[in-house]
């Protein structure tokens, strides 16, 4: 639940989903699904392949949409020679707000380290850009009741030398491991859990002041029919949206989630 100080995210992060063409049609029929009023109420980003950006930064400037962009993931490195890898200041050269850091799949299927993450965080801080810094457990972890202490060691890890006037900026997305793609979802309370030990643990690693402006995003599975619920506990801001943002119609309908009865 959201406060004043901290307004609800949206983030629709497509993964490796959509070319260029379908992401135009996409972001379109998104901006026509959602009037002002939804969007002074909540913000909401998309997260496209790195080869979507520029035609999702043209459509936005030209029809001057209320939808933020970003990128999923980003160099620890300003430049130089790293075959394959998108830095900073690309992303902020393509007017990014956003950069998804730290995602379990960048962590389970590139062997992405804390130390690594922190590195990401500040490159992307070098830029201007607000890291989304993903944390969370695997099943097994959970299984164990360890899932609380495994994601704040994630937090831990990734803020590491990290200062509060640019940790009050940061947006932090709780992803159960295990919820992500199986349809499977955390229960409301599992979401407040996490989100409410995350923003105790940024208070003692800052101050009450810099946790309460926040925002922790739940993500795992979110779709129209579950986020209303998540969205009522009051240390979730937003979520980090999977699978379903890559639907305009459910994504708006997720984005509406307080006009839904």
């Amino acid at each position: 639940m959201a406060t004043k100080s901290r307004r609800p995210l949206m983030a629709g992060n497509w993964k490796m989903n959509l070319n260029h063409l379908e992401a135009i049609a996409l972001v379109q029929k998104l901006a026509f699904s959602l009037n002002d009023d939804d969007l002074e109420q909540v913000e909401v980003a998309v997260l496209p392949p790195f080869t979507d950006l520029r035609s999702v930064q043209t459509l936005i400037d030209a029809d001057r949409y209320n939808i933020a962009y970003g990128g999923q993931d980003l160099s620890q490195h300003a430049s130089g020679a790293y075959t394959g890898d998108i830095s900073g200041a690309m992303l902020a050269k393509l007017g990014c707000t956003y950069v998804v850091v730290g995602h379990s799949e960048r962590r389970e299927y590139h062997g992405e380290t804390d130390e690594l993450v922190a590195a990401k965080i500040k490159a992307a801080y070098q830029h201007e850009l607000t890291p989304i810094l993903c944390v969370g457990e695997p099943l097994e972890v959970r299984q164990e009741n360890r899932h609380v202490e495994h994601t704040l060691a994630q937090l831990d890890g990734a803020l590491e030398g990290l200062p509060a006037e640019q940790a009050a900026t940061i947006v932090v997305a709780y992803e159960p491991v295990w919820a992500i793609g199986t349809g499977e979802v955390a229960t409301p309370d599992d979401a407040q859990e996490l989100a409410a030990a995350i923003r105790e643990r940024l208070a003692k690693l800052y101050s009450a002041d810099v946790a309460a402006g926040i925002r922790i995003l739940y993500g795992g599975s979110v779709k129209a029919a579950n986020v209303k619920p998540i969205m009522e506990q009051p240390d979730v801001d937003g979520a980090l949206v999977g699978g379903a943002s890559i639907n305009a119609d459910e994504f708006a309908l997720i984005a509406r989630y307080h006009r839904n009865p």
